[in-house]
């Protein structure tokens, strides 16, 4: 697992960041780790695959649409583009 080492950290923030640690119950450690999964991956991000299952419930696509659309699609591959 990756390890980072954050340099020139003031004395102000590092004492904030340990008081905040201490109210969560973890150290100082575990809980930068939490402030930076939550500023890099926040529970409100788009997934993408929630989205797209959303938006089929919300238009009525069924699976019998799905296996239509599957039995009709062209299955040869595509032609690579020329740049002649």
């Amino acid at each position: 697992m990756p390890a980072v080492t954050i340099r020139n950290l003031s004395e102000e923030t590092h004492r904030a960041l340990k008081v905040r640690a201490a109210q969560h119950g973890c150290s100082a450690e575990a809980e930068m780790r939490a402030i930076l999964e939550n500023a890099v991956r926040p529970a409100s991000r788009l997934r993408l695959g929630t989205a797209l299952a959303e938006m089929s419930r919300k238009i009525g696509l069924t699976n019998a649409d799905v296996e239509a659309l599957e039995q009709t699609r062209d299955r040869k591959p595509a032609e690579p583009l020329r740049f002649e």
